[in-house]
């Protein structure tokens, strides 16, 4: 009888193992892998903003804005934020991607790309941070800078924290955790009306708004990037990093820069997303590597000429691509901070003239680098690994910033 029963038991687990196996290989093939990218790029000098499906260069949407936009992804990738700095607005796309954790894999849901019913308008708006399922829009002449939460955003509602910036300065404002880093202007110095204050440190603030410890000293703070869990600011002084601090707030380190390098500065940061390192500008000829845990914090490596763009490749972390205005492309070996290889890829682009003259910019996608050439009213694709141009989209007008969004995952 015990025999018996216990052999209909094991029929019984047999059969349920059957059944759950057969409803993972329905599920397996429920999981149709698909890869989708979308790329968005702003005129130079006209108000408008286009979309284009990368993969075949169709244009997914041209939408109309106040001024010309510089155009910055959310950390998710699900809207990219059009800043219109002299026309004090900033526009949202919904950028028709959404990429979703699930584990094991990833899921990718493909809808249509349109302009959301949501503007933020203030004082001369000018960096945005994007950050996990927020991004910070900083106000340089407005006093203030906005935490946006960006599920709000696509319900098309605004759900805003906003912190105080002491007075208006070209600055910068990241969250960390429950506190906020704020960059704090020079309140000594009077300054005329058509004047901002220089900016020479950096606080943090608690979630009531009320500042934590002491301001570190940051000289002309410019530029920021995260990696990993830090954040990395550019001051005269090196390059201040701030780091995950429990309830006491973040702490905050300054990495000197070291006294056999060249006098110059670092500007403007990129931070590492599958490794912890950061890429800076170092003057207008050189960038440096950034390991602030190494016991050399800096690698500096020169180019030929002075640097028009520079970006990090997402899916293929050792990869850094450095355009310069000979019109030369660069990769850079972060692993051992060296170029490896370089081709032309556009005509030259001098970068004496006014700073916001029209110039290439670079977006990295799906293997392949994006590269807008205003001259010719062209984005130009190139193979990252060959370099060699693989195809061209055509873009009316002078196609200036861009920003690509997207990549692989199960579709149901």
């Amino acid at each position: 009888m015990r025999l018996s029963l216990a052999r209909n038991r094991l029929l019984a687990a047999v059969a349920v193992s059957m059944v759950l196996a057969a409803a993972g290989a329905a599920a397996e093939d429920d999981h149709v892998s698909k890869e989708a990218w979308h790329l968005f790029v702003a005129d130079h000098t006209n108000p408008v903003v286009r979309a284009f499906d990368f993969e075949t260069g169709k244009e997914l949407g041209r939408y109309d804005v106040k001024g010309a936009a510089a155009l910055t992804a959310s950390a998710s990738g699900q809207t990219v934020f059009a800043t219109q700095s002299d026309h004090d607005i900033v526009h949202i796309l919904k950028t028709g991607i959404n990429l979703s954790d699930h584990g094991d894999h990833r899921d990718l849901k493909v809808s249509d790309v349109g302009l959301l019913p949501v503007t933020f308008e203030g004082k001369r708006p000018f960096h945005v941070v994007p950050h996990d399922d927020h991004a910070i829009l900083f106000y340089d002449r407005g006093g203030k800078a906005d935490i946006i939460d960006e599920a709000a955003l696509l319900e098309g509602k605004a759900e805003v924290r906003t912190v105080d910036t002491t007075k208006p300065h070209h600055g910068v404002a990241v969250t960390m955790g429950r506190h906020v880093l704020v960059s704090v202007p020079n309140t000594e110095t009077e300054t005329r009306p058509d004047e901002l204050p220089p900016r020479v440190g950096l606080r943090v603030i608690d979630e009531k708004g009320e500042q934590v410890g002491d301001m570190a000293t940051c000289t002309d703070l410019h530029g920021e990037a995260t990696s990993a869990r830090l954040v990395a600011f550019g001051c005269k002084e090196g390059v201040l990093i701030a780091r995950p601090g429990g309830t006491d707030g973040p702490k905050l380190e300054m990495l000197a820069y070291p006294a056999d390098l060249p006098k110059a500065s670092t500007g403007t940061l990129l931070g590492g997303k599958a490794m912890q390192f950061f890429l800076g500008n170092y003057g207008e000829d050189k960038v440096v590597l950034i390991d602030p845990d190494s016991d050399e914090h800096f690698k500096l490596i020169e180019l030929p000429t002075r640097r028009v763009d520079f970006q990090l490749d997402p899916a293929n972390p050792r990869n850094a691509y450095i355009l310069t205005e000979d019109g030369d492309l660069h990769v850079l070996d972060v692993i051992n901070g060296k170029i490896v290889r370089k081709t032309r890829v556009t005509e030259p682009y001098s970068k004496d003239g006014h700073w916001r003259d029209p110039r290439p910019r670079l977006a990295v996608a799906d293997g392949d680098i994006a590269i807008t050439d205003p001259r010719h009213s062209l984005v130009r694709v190139f193979d990252a690994d060959t370099l060699a141009e693989v195809r061209t989209i055509a873009v009316e007008g002078q196609p200036f910033s861009i920003v690509a969004v997207g990549g692989s995952g199960a579709s149901h």
